[in-house]
């Protein structure tokens, strides 16, 4: 095989032919791959699909690597063979893939550092050239089926075959007694391949590719030892004959591979002129399938680590507790990225706190405990604190061996994320730089669950200012009031209820609702509220309390309305209760009997800050002894299990056996049966408040 000056043979009405133009992008390898797997497949040219992806990869990665332009993508196939061309449009020539002749003395660890551009074009392609156009430059590379290039090589004259630059350089010179091998036999042993529907197909093809070289150069036996960087160490790939005599010199092929790969070809072969050359070319060929199945691991193991990544991140998402959250990494990371895992959480003043931390092995946890509390300038609390202030990684000492990586969140550095390291190799770069990720999306998780909280405990402060702290014990009258916020803990309600005094020993009972949810909802409530609390205070009668509050709201122009019950109640005639219902708007109560049964009272009246002028009937119930109002919000009524809501007949059946009982078991046991009657949180504030006559 030898360079040309462009490509030839191609032709035909049935040709695939495919092109596009791809940017100068790390991704623009997996595009092209993708491009030449269709046409092959169109084409039925299966066979050629590995070596078509090795050489692929190869002129497209120097491309973006060396070029930094766009580039132009040819797939051309026959019935065959197949033809690639990748075009860029940076000036210069072709140096990186430039194939001449090796020096037979250049060690195979130099081809490795200058690229496989030698290897794949000289051992794969059965013709390859540069194109030059006034625009750029191109590389292609033709691909021909093993039967094709046998009938194309018969009929060209003075072909040979191709063994490369070391074989060719061996020449002649083979021992009398063991006759150097033919070029068909090395063609033979060149053109090997791994069956690529196998589950792992090197073991048998390095076997028969040693078998083939030891059958050449005599040899007794062989074997290829590969270190898939794992943490196994060097394991036997491929085993030849018996095994290696005690001081016989061994004849060894470092395989030309990429890290974390590493292995050799040993052969016990009676030294010869063609035995070293031959060697060195069955590793080379190894070395090129070593090479696919390397990135073959990898690209699993790299989508193995995003489905990993994306699975921590909706398991982190979920949790909006800091607490939870803390603990749930640790458990994310170990054993899968190490031996063990802490988290440690930094406070306004830099100072570390052990959040959570676990150990693959558990009896260890408590050494790892110790290890985690001791001080000092080497202990492994400074090296965490050195990665908090850094924000950078650090590694860590013995006896828990690892590293820490910093916590940072939008700017903010939350604390360390520590992972010991595993129990037989070291962390590679692929699971340090997924460990980084973890952090990140960590850090971001606790965020996010401290945000949470605090507006949790925003809202739940908020709330309950809204609120009475407790309600006022009056004799011959009892309160009794229940409040169950919606299944949003961070949101605040507009519900809200009140108890207030008025002259000549009466009381103002108030329940509401304020349209909307949220800090508007709430500003709206606690403005409702001061405005009955000084209305009132200046002795003003409810329905002029009820037409100011209507003014304001309508002034204030917020779009949001209030809907209202308020009952004044005092003493009546002997042991009666005498209360006056003013309804806004609201949900009519429910009036327990002492006889038993419930029924509804008073009178609908309009929202307030709807409308300029509003209508609020009053209704007088005289309330005997044992007998008691049920004030509620919609969160009781429109509490939904499905499509059916609990109702307001629901609510009066529910509340008639109660007719008798105080104040606190009606309010109780009416939330109950609320929050009871669907297994869904509250979608809105649910509110009760109970008033009862109990005078004796």
């Amino acid at each position: 095989m030898s360079p040309e000056v462009g490509p030839a043979g191609i032709g035909g009405p049935d040709e695939r032919v495919r092109r596009v133009r791809l940017p100068a992008d790390r991704r623009t390898p997996a595009a092209a791959r993708a491009l030449v797997r269709s046409v092959l497949a169109a084409a039925y040219l299966d066979d050629l699909l590995n070596e078509a992806l090795l050489l692929t990869t190869e002129l497209t990665t120097n491309a973006v690597e060396h070029a930094r332009t766009e580039l132009d993508i040819e797939v051309v196939a026959d019935d065959v063979g197949l033809t690639v061309t990748v075009s860029d449009f940076a000036p210069g020539t072709v140096d990186e893939l430039n194939v001449g002749v090796r020096n037979d003395s250049a060690e195979i660890g130099e081809v490795s550092e200058r690229g496989r551009g030698l290897l794949l074009v000289d051992h794969f392609a059965s013709r390859w050239g540069t194109t030059y156009l006034p625009t750029g430059k191109g590389v292609w590379f033709r691909l021909d089926r093993p039967d094709a290039g046998a009938e194309q090589r018969a009929a060209t004259p003075g072909a040979g075959v191709a063994v490369g630059p070391a074989a060719a350089a061996a020449g002649g010179g083979a021992p009398a007694e063991h006759p150097g091998p033919s070029a068909g036999a090395v063609s033979e042993l060149m053109q090997t391949a791994p069956e690529p529907y196998a589950e792992d197909p090197l073991p048998d093809f390095a076997t028969d590719l040693l078998a083939r070289l030891a059958e050449m150069v005599g040899a007794a036996g062989g074997a290829v030892r590969l270190d898939r960087g794992d943490g196994q160490g060097r394991q036997v790939l491929a085993r030849y004959g018996r095994a290696p005599r005690e001081g016989n010199e061994l004849l060894r092929v470092p395989l030309a591979v990429h890290r974390p790969y590493a292995g050799e070809l040993e052969l016990d072969a009676a030294p010869s002129t063609y035995a070293r050359p031959l060697a060195v070319l069955t590793a080379e060929r190894l070395s090129l399938h070593l090479e696919n199945d390397r990135l073959r691991r990898a690209d699993v193991r790299r989508q193995a680590w995003l489905t990993f990544l994306a699975e921590a991140s909706e398991l982190l998402a979920q949790s909006l507790d800091v607490e939870l959250t803390m603990a749930l990494i640790p458990q994310l990371v170990v054993p899968r990225l190490g031996q063990w895992c802490a988290v440690h959480t930094a406070d306004e003043w830099g100072r570390l706190r052990l959040a959570a931390a676990t150990h693959a092995d558990e009896a260890v946890l408590p050494q790892l405990h110790k290890v985690l509390r001791e001080t000092g300038p080497d202990s492994m609390q400074a090296r965490l604190r050195e990665a908090s202030r850094i924000g950078s990684q650090v590694p860590l000492g013995g006896p828990m061996e690892g590293f820490a990586v910093p916590l940072v969140a939008r700017g903010q550095r939350l604390g360390t994320l520590a992972v010991g390291r595993h129990q037989r190799h070291r962390h590679d770069p692929d699971e340090v730089a997924v460990l980084e990720d973890v952090a990140r999306r960590a850090a971001l998780a606790i965020e996010n669950a401290r945000i949470h909280a605090e507006r949790r405990r925003v809202a739940h402060t908020l709330q309950q200012s809204l609120l009475p702290p407790v309600l006022p014990v009056v004799e011959g009258i009892g309160f009794a009031a229940e409040y169950v916020p919606t299944g949003g803990d961070a949101e605040v309600g507009g519900d809200f209820y009140d108890v207030l005094p008025l002259p000549g020993g009466r009381w103002l009972v108030v329940i509401g609702d304020v349209s909307g949810k949220g800090v508007e909802a709430a500003a709206v409530t606690g403005l409702v509220r001061d405005v009955i609390r000084v209305l009132v205070a200046d002795g003003k009668p409810l329905p002029e309390v009820l037409g100011r509050l209507n003014e304001t709201l309508v002034e204030r122009g917020s779009g949001r309305y209030c809907t209202l019950a308020m009952a004044a109640v005092g003493p009546g005639d002997g042991d009666q209760l005498d209360v006056s219902l003013h309804l806004a708007g609201h949900d009519r109560p429910v009036l327990l009997r002492s006889t038993g049964g419930a029924d509804f009272v008073g009178s609908g009246g309009t929202a307030l800050g709807l409308l300029d002028s509003i209508a609020s009937p009053t209704a007088e119930i005289p309330l005997a002894p044992g007998e008691a109002l049920v004030f509620y919000t919609d969160g009781v009524t429109e509490r939904r299990r499905g499509r059916e809501l609990f109702g307001t007949e629901r609510l009066r059946e529910s509340a008639a056996p109660l007719a008798g009982h105080s104040a606190d078991v009606v309010a109780a046991r009416l939330r109950s049966a609320a929050i009871g009657f669907s297994v869904e949180a509250p979608r809105d504030d649910i509110a009760i408040l109970v008033l009862r006559n109990d005078r004796l």
